[in-house]
């Protein structure tokens, strides 16, 4: 959000100088000219006369809220009003200000409708069990002595932890003989494992009904109950025995449940006479015969709506679904006279709602975290000179907050801010609402979500964000990738001898520098080196500045200066062009975790999630802008609305979160490496002795508050918080004390890494080859608990200010002294006179 000053700074009073200084505010609010001076009347006499014109009214079940238009009627572009913000932060501080601001969390849990309490208890005693994530081994496992504590479990959730003997595991769970529900995803063992194991605990465990989020050929009442909400954590086992737990169900998703034959027992009118909506999305049913199925449906007389796979196992037209199933009132979401009327035989789903969930136990606080992603909007503030590199979310008050979605909205909302004394430090952010539709009395208000987006910009799977889209057209999108980059393979290219030769002046005089970094004019001390104040007469340019023709062209740069930057280098240093690189070179190797540029893989990063979150895997995922240092506008979260919303404030890469590190004394860290490139085509790369350590300051933890912590989560600590510095030498004794490992092991696991990086680079960009450059690369490391490296961003001209102020003891070689002065001497050295001193060739 742009915003220009008044040149005399006193407070607006006539509509002219409203529109001089708001003038581009106005414009990309897109209000028509002729609601301007309506608005400067409202915003100067403060008017909120909303509540003459609209009524909330709550709707589905009281979880949402919508706005109704009470006025006889409202014309197209007939008025415009105000829209409070009633809470307006930076992302960072979201969960402390809902801690500490009087009425703030009251407020937005109301606004959110999240503040209805749930009062069902469980049984009194455990029958249910969740063990998630917690690095459980075969021996901890075994030793928690679990079927003697609890013989009575009914549910047991293992997943995400470190269990890997077949054997062991079979013998413990099989002990729960009235076990109803078991989850092991994300298990080591079941990578190792075949049919037999599934076959022992099925056998074992013959009350079993869902086997890692899938049915078993047992499922029965209880595995329904499970996915109608009827059975779950806080009610695992109905009441009373001799109860009908279905007979309330009117609604029941089985999706994805791995069914092969739905005639059961359980699944009939009888156990479920009130049922009124089936999805059986996701499911082979291959064992039943389409005569069968329609047979089995049509004894379910209340069934108004189904969702099913066309084609399926129901067949291939969706008009021969209706004319067998003449109840439906809907299939897949659209009306069923529609359809036949259309003759439409294939049809997806209308969206369903992607409503707040929350538990009992659950704080206000935290349920306003999940929920706010519903209904939060964004933007940032610039001036003349400068754009806010952190964006603003806000919330609207209660009446633009019951504006509900449409894609062919009445209405239209936008932000802006109002400057009353012509600056920006005077500013009151506001959003205001015009009809954009002729609207009558009793009419739902609703505006676009998405307004200006269109299937260019995925606007079907940013739609996610808010409602339930169909997850197996992702899931489907997902494994096109996967098998895609499991297809790549990249051949290692050979070390060859040095092609470059030594940069020298026909004259024999020192080469002239020219760099605009002060560490370059303080520490390049050695003779064959000279700064220069003129660009134009340096033979070497070292700059962080961005050199294209433009810059060559006004400074009066040549083609015959040597420059710190490589053509094409966008392929290493942007982050979604150096996943890019990597995943068309090498597919998906272990050191790069799943990375997906949102602005074009949206689709495929859902069905990933949606695939983890149904198999129960770790889901926790971070966002990063394409070109920013330092962590500006980074992430942490297992939200997916959050991470389609995330988007609005620029384009982003999503990375799945390295929820296990390897840590020290407790903390994250992460390590930064400098590599000197001579030459691209033949590569040389070299690898400088001088590595250093990033520390967080906090102790390192997976709560969920904690992913607001900066301190907690991140390691870049040089830019106004504290810095703990810590030498290398010292930090490799420590790290190998503790973990009992040997630092060359993963420094060599590391190197290798790198040079894959530059092979990769090397090999599908040959354009970056140019004799006149050579270039220095920060490349940023984290290991994971396994102490395998995984990369996490590569940087044009790093800064190397810890280099340049410690000295510090090679870890590789002689353990010679490196000198911190000396550090731009050795990387000159290196990259202009081919000198190999303290550096490694890779």
């Amino acid at each position: 959000m742009s915003a220009t000053n008044a040149s005399n700074g006193s407070r607006i009073e006539t509509y002219e100088d409203f529109v001089k200084v708001h003038d581009l505010l106005l414009a990309a609010s897109g209000l028509p000219q002729s609601l301007h001076f309506k608005l400067f009347q409202k915003l100067t006499s403060e008017t909120f006369d909303g509540g003459a014109h609209f009524e909330i009214e709550p709707c589905e079940e009281g979880r949402q809220r919508r706005l109704l238009l009470t006025s006889e009627a409202m014309a197209k572009d007939s008025n415009v009003f105000l829209i409070d913000h009633a809470w307006t932060f930076r992302l960072p501080d979201a969960y402390k200000q809902l801690q500490e601001v009087p009425g703030l969390v009251q407020r937005m849990a109301a606004l959110m409708c999240v503040d209805v309490e749930d009062d069902e208890t469980g049984d009194g005693f455990v029958r249910w069990l969740e063990l998630e994530e917690l690095g459980l081994d075969d021996a901890t496992f075994l030793s928690l002595n679990l079927s003697t504590k609890f013989p009575d479990l009914l549910a047991l959730s293992l997943c995400g932890n470190k269990l890997e003997n077949q054997e062991k595991l079979v013998e413990e769970v099989t002990k729960f003989k009235n076990l109803k529900a078991l989850w092991l995803n994300n298990n080591p063992v079941l990578e190792k494992s075949d049919c037999g194991m599934e076959g022992a605990i099925l056998q074992g465990c013959p009350k079993l009904e869902i086997y890692n989020s899938r049915f078993t050929h047992n499922f029965g009442e209880w595995a329904l109950g499970f996915c109608a909400d009827v059975y779950g954590k806080d009610n695992p086992a109905s009441s009373h025995q001799g109860d009908l737990p279905l007979q309330s169900v009117t609604s029941l998703d089985l999706s994805n449940r791995g069914i092969h034959n739905l005639i059961n027992k359980a699944f009939s009118p009888f156990e479920m006479p009130n049922l009124s909506y089936l999805n059986i999305r996701g499911n082979p049913i291959e064992e039943n015969s389409v005569s069968d199925l329609f047979g089995l449906l049509k004894a379910f007389y209340c069934l108004q709506s189904l969702e099913v796979d066309i084609p399926g196992p129901l067949g291939d037209s969706a008009v021969e679904i209706l004319e067998s199933l003449p109840t439906l009132s809907s299939l897949n979401g659209v009306d069923a006279s529609k359809i036949l009327e259309s003759e439409n035989h294939i049809v997806d789903s209308m969206l369903q709602l992607r409503l707040p969930e929350w538990t009992a136990e659950e704080p206000l606080a935290d349920r306003v975290l999940n929920a706010m992603w519903l209904y939060l909007m964004t933007y940032r503030l610039a001036d003349e000179e400068k754009l806010d590199e952190n964006p603003v979310w806000y919330v609207m008050d209660e009446l633009g907050s019951a504006l509900r979605h449409s894609d062919e909205p009445n209405f239209r909302v936008a932000p802006f801010l109002f400057m009353p004394e012509g600056k920006l430090a005077s500013a009151v952010s506001f959003s205001i609402l015009w009809p954009t539709q002729n609207v009558k009395r009793g009419d739902e208000c609703t505006r676009d979500y998405l307004f200006g987006i269109g299937e260019d910009k995925q606007r079907s799977a940013r739609l996610t964000a808010w409602f339930y889209t169909p997850q197996k057209y992702f899931i489907q999108e997902y494994e096109k990738h996967l098998k895609k980059l499991q297809s790549k393979c990249l051949p290692s290219l050979s070390v060859k001898s040095s092609a470059t030769t030594v940069v020298h002046r026909s004259d024999g005089s020192a080469l002239r520098v020219y760099t605009d970094i002060p560490q370059i004019e303080e520490f390049l001390t050695r003779p064959e080196f000279v700064i220069t104040n003129e660009p134009k007469d340096a033979d070497i340019i070292w700059t962080s500045m961005q050199i294209d023709e433009e810059v060559k062209k006004a400074v009066g740069i040549t083609d015959q200066q040597y420059i710190n930057q490589f053509p094409f280098e966008a392929c290493l240093v942007m982050k979604h062009h150096l996943a890019d690189t990597i995943q068309k070179a090498q597919g998906s190797p272990g050191w790069l975790q799943p990375t997906y540029n949102l602005e074009t893989h949206l689709s495929q990063l859902i069905g990933d999630y949606c695939l983890r979150k149904r198999d129960g895997l770790n889901n926790l995922w971070i966002l990063k802008p394409w070109n920013m240092a330092r962590t500006i506008d980074t992430t942490v979260t297992d939200n997916l609305s959050a991470i389609i919303r995330l988007m609005e404030t620029g384009p982003k890469i999503c990375q799945k979160y390295i929820e296990h590190p390897a840590l020290f004394q407790g903390k994250k860290f992460d390590l930064r490496y400098i590599v000197l490139v001579r030459s691209i085509n033949p590569l040389e790369i070299f690898l400088a002795d001088v590595f250093w350590v990033r520390l967080a300051n906090n102790l390192y933890s997976l709560e969920k508050h904690s992913l607001f912590e900066y301190e907690t989560h991140f390691t870049v600590m040089n830019y106004g918080r504290r810095l703990n510095h810590m030498n290398t030498p010292e930090f490799v004794r420590e790290f190998e004390k503790e973990h009992q490992v040997k630092w060359l092991d993963i420094h060599q696991r590391v190197k290798s890494m790198i040079r894959s990086v530059f092979e990769s680079a090397a090999s599908l960009h040959p354009e970056m080859h140019d004799p006149k450059s050579r270039a220095m690369y920060g490349v940023d490391v984290m290991l994971d608990a396994s102490f395998q490296p995984k990369l996490l961003e590569v940087t044009y001209c790093p800064d190397c200010m810890r280099a340049c102020k410690y000295d510090t003891k090679a870890i590789c070689g002689g353990g010679e002294t490196v000198r911190g002065p000396d550090f731009f001497n050795f990387v000159f050295g290196c990259l202009f006179l081919n000198e190999t001193i303290h550096v490694c060739q890779l």
